[in-house]
């Protein structure tokens, strides 16, 4: 089958899944009005697993295909545009991790809600960069793009899994004066996630940071304290 032939019938498969009614509550969940977070999203209205299902269907979608399907208005295929690229990430040889990794940084524009960061940063950013510099992740810091912003510190998940603090607790120090709530859940998870391994690296960063922090990054970062430690910090 050819590529063409191919996305035709992804497109039309994922297309049958479509529930209006479910489309009208994810728009309304994800922020899709004037001047909100996800303005001008449209969602054919398919949940995460079936969409997973789904790509479970096609096991053989390149990486060419698999970006021109991220190249779309509708939200759940630009999802199972980034489940494609996952799998052909953790299944490729190192020049397909490289250039799966490298095409992903260069479609950011359409990784363009939280759930697609979210769903796909550690997997590829993250694990890709386990063993190089992680220089990009500064870079992506600095974007004016919330959702470049957000994919250098959710992709720091895949380091703090295997132990390893530096980035998040360097990143989330950079941007506690970021503007953007989502930034400040996303920042907060990662210290969260840091503080169930090492209780002790969470607190000393708090120590040190807890005062100037964003409320809803403190909030986040110290969701799973005891109630009195988490009041000593939100008084601060």
């Amino acid at each position: 089958m050819s590529t063409l032939h191919l996305l035709t019938e992804i497109r039309a498969q994922l297309h049958r899944l479509a529930n209006p009614a479910t489309a009208s509550t994810l728009q309304g969940f994800f922020k899709t009005g004037p001047g909100q977070y996800g303005e001008g999203d449209v969602f054919l209205g398919i949940k995460v697993p079936a969409t997973r299902a789904l790509a479970k269907t096609f096991p053989d979608v390149g990486l060419d295909l698999a970006t021109e399907l991220l190249h779309s208005h509708f939200h759940e295929e630009r999802l199972l545009a980034l489940i494609f690229m996952m799998r052909l990430f953790a299944t490729g040889d190192i020049h397909t991790r490289q250039r799966t990794y490298e095409a992903y940084l260069s479609n950011t524009a359409w990784i363009n809600n939280w759930d697609l960061v979210d769903i796909s940063a550690p997997h590829i950013v993250g694990v890709y960069l386990a063993d190089q510099k992680r220089t990009p992740l500064y870079q992506l810091a600095r974007s004016p793009s919330l959702w470049e912003r957000r994919i250098a510190m959710v992709a720091t998940l895949n380091f703090i899994r295997a132990g390893d603090f530096i980035d998040t607790l360097q990143l989330a120090e950079h941007l506690l004066i970021d503007r953007e709530d989502l930034m400040h859940k996303a920042c907060g998870w990662m210290l969260r996630e840091v503080g169930k391994r090492d209780q002790e690296q969470l607190l000393n960063f708090l120590d040190r940071h807890a005062p100037a922090m964003p409320r809803t990054m403190l909030r986040y970062a110290i969701e799973r304290f005891p109630e009195t430690l988490r009041q000593t910090y939100l008084r601060r």
